[in-house]
């Protein structure tokens, strides 16, 4: 059996190719299936099946597409009710992908429809665990009570977790392969490891879900500091219940207008240039979600930020980026509701206030500071005691909560994100100056 496991840096998604005897088969694939194809060619292999664990929340996936495109065989549990082409696959079900036998095990606890897939070949046992099982955590049980087809309560899929892990993975040997579906910096669950990959034997010893604990105990746990949830989430689940469009039809029906210097008066603009470039001229209406490079997590804050079916444009430095981006919002699902990607004009009016660091450090009390880290980072205490904790997430909806008798400053823990807060609140406070701290929280942390 061969095993090649693909990353998305940005959704910290790990997607797989396992093939044998020239058949390959993709388990959670992204959204464009390039990649794969590329994959299978080297292998000399046919693409035959696609496994879906769960309607996944956090990206869209390829899977129709892959169908409509190799003929491949889409398995996934009848419990996600699909109607698109495919063959329900459920615990007690097996289908060999040359010499692998695969079955599956329901694993509910992230979602009440969740499977791991179990692939062996010649005594060789890899698990394909979903978000069920993450390397040194599991996956977080409370995004299915607004979407899917079946909705479940956090308690609930908590408890389900619970079970899962006291009773799913007994019969499995120590030295099984354990391939998840995300790793550190996905918001599908919490304190993960960087490790790509681990053994089922290092997770009972080392995952804290695998602890002798009562139940009371391990739904305590696993419902505690857990991330936000972006607007998006429950967006994604939908759209891979019904099956996404072709990837590459839906990015080249967006249309592209050159040298912009102004748009519908009404729309949203996300301008995803560097803040150095934001600040010196940008459209009116603009969020600055910076998407530099792959640290950069552009498709987690533009899904957090900008609504499901909100309409809005994109703003890039040059035409070298639109590729890239249109590409990075297509993973969510978001280039259906694109008015429009464009690049600016030479001396665009709208700027940001220049700010003057030493003035703020010598007199902090003379501004109103706003503090837009998660609520999970701000309870650990606040960097400013005068400060008011407004999480990025909701800033656009409570914008209205900041007062207007002082300058403001916008931060974050590493300034990031305090260049979409700040670019946030100069659009909804027009009477005095805001400024982003940007980097320079560091001075202060």
């Amino acid at each position: 059996m061969t095993i090649k496991q693909f990353k998305d840096e940005p959704l910290a998604h790990y997607s797989y190719a396992i093939v044998s005897e020239g058949e390959m088969a993709l388990i959670d694939p992204s959204r464009n299936p390039l990649q794969y194809y590329a994959y299978a060619e080297a292998q000399n292999a046919k693409i035959v099946a696609v496994f879906e664990t769960h309607p996944h929340a956090d990206f869209v996936s390829g899977h129709l597409q892959i169908h409509q495109e190799t003929g491949a065989t889409i398995y996934v549990s009848k419990l996600v009710g699909v109607d698109y082409p495919h063959t329900p696959f459920d615990e007690g079900d097996e289908v060999k992908i040359g010499k692998i036998s695969i079955r599956p095990l329901h694993t509910p606890g992230h979602s009440p429809d969740s499977l791991t897939f179990v692939a062996e070949e010649n005594g060789q046992i890899s698990l394909f665990t979903g978000d069920t099982l993450f390397i040194g955590n599991v996956g977080r049980p409370d995004l299915r009570e607004k979407a899917g087809n079946m909705k479940a309560k956090r308690i609930e899929l908590a408890k389900a977790m619970y079970h899962t892990m006291q009773t799913k993975f007994n019969d499995l040997p120590d030295g099984a392969l354990v391939y998840p579906a995300h790793g550190a910096g996905s918001l599908c669950g919490k304190n993960m490891s960087d490790a790509a990959s681990s053994t089922l034997g290092n997770e009972r010893v080392g995952n804290w879900a695998f602890q002798t604990q009562t139940e009371d105990e391990f739904v305590q746990e696993i419902l505690k500091d857990q991330p936000f949830i972006p607007s998006y989430f429950g967006f994604n689940v939908d759209v891979n219940r019904n099956g996404a469009a072709s990837v590459q039809q839906s990015k080249y029906n967006v249309p592209l207008k050159l040298l912009v210097s102004s748009v519908d008066d009404d729309a949203i603009v996300v301008d995803v240039r560097d803040g150095d470039q934001y600040k010196k001229g940008h459209l009116p209406n603009s969020i600055n979600i910076m998407a530099r490079s792959d640290s950069d997590k552009y498709e987690t804050w533009l899904g957090a930020i900008i609504k499901p079916e909100e309409p809005f444009y994109i703003v890039v430095a040059s035409v070298k980026d639109i590729e890239t981006i249109l590409e990075r919002t297509a993973k969510i699902g978001y280039e259906k509701q694109l008015k429009g990607i464009v690049t600016p004009a030479e001396n665009l009016k709208v700027h940001s206030h220049e700010f003057d660091l030493g003035v703020f450090k010598r007199h902090p009390e003379n501004y109103t500071i706003v503090d837009i880290r998660n609520e999970s980072e701000t309870a650990e205490g606040l960097l400013f005691d005068s400060a008011l904790p407004v999480p990025l997430n909701e800033l656009r909806e409570r914008a209205n909560e900041i007062p207007k008798d002082k300058p403001v400053v916008v931060h974050c823990a590493g300034g990031y994100r305090s260049t979409a807060g700040s670019s946030i609140l100069e659009n909804h406070i027009k009477d005095v100056k805001v400024y982003d701290l940007s980097e320079a929280i560091k001075d202060f942390s």
